[in-house]
């Protein structure tokens, strides 16, 4: 009969999550994860396989707990437009919070380990669709009840937003200036404004 768990897997999952986005997927060894989670090198293999599995767990964890939620929050509780500036504001905050730079888990795996491996290259572009699907509702609800407007196709409007949040994303871990990054928003959600002209 096999023996039951001797610690909690969520937070040996936040754990593994931390350790991996603060030293990147290459740099993070099998014994820093297990110190990191507080659990043996073999409780590790025994309940997450090997480094790369985990990695795996672990990503599926940060965009559940991320981008996951952030839609969870924003998505249906708030008007469409607010919903969008909501999501950047965090972004924003969340970026000049972080004083180790540690920028998106996601990108940085869109970086790192998605050029090399098939799986992942897979993994991170289903997520990035997820985001645009999720601007794509927003500004085809917002064009719905009239409080975006309808110059731009909400197609580009997604996309743009999308490149957006990755630019963000990466300018942050270099350059963390409320400006720079307020900035780059600031011309995108101008692209949604109703024109008055019309």
């Amino acid at each position: 009969m096999a023996r039951p768990r001797e610690f909690d897997e969520t937070v040996a999952l936040d754990a593994a999550v931390q350790c991996f986005w603060t030293r990147g997927c290459e740099a993070t060894s099998v014994r820093d994860l297990a110190e990191s989670m507080g659990i043996t090198c073999a409780s590790l293999y025994n309940a997450f396989g090997d480094k790369r599995s985990l990695y795996r767990r672990a990503l599926d964890h940060y965009v559940e707990r991320s981008f996951g939620d952030r839609v969870g929050r924003f998505e249906g509780h708030l008007a469409p437009r607010q919903a969008i500036d909501a999501f950047f504001s965090e972004i924003i905050e969340r970026s000049l919070n972080d004083p180790d730079r540690k920028g998106c888990m996601l990108v940085n795996s869109a970086l790192e380990v998605a050029p090399h491996d098939a799986e992942f290259q897979r993994v991170v572009a289903n997520v990035l669709v997820q985001v645009e699907a999720f601007f794509h509702r927003c500004v085809t609800a917002g064009q719905r009840d009239g409080t975006i407007g309808t110059a731009q196709p909400a197609e580009d409007l997604a996309r743009l937003f999308l490149g957006v949040l990755l630019g963000i994303r990466v300018l942050a871990r270099t350059r963390p200036e409320r400006a720079l990054l307020e900035g780059l928003v600031r011309p995108a959600l101008a692209s949604l404004d109703c024109d008055s002209g019309r």
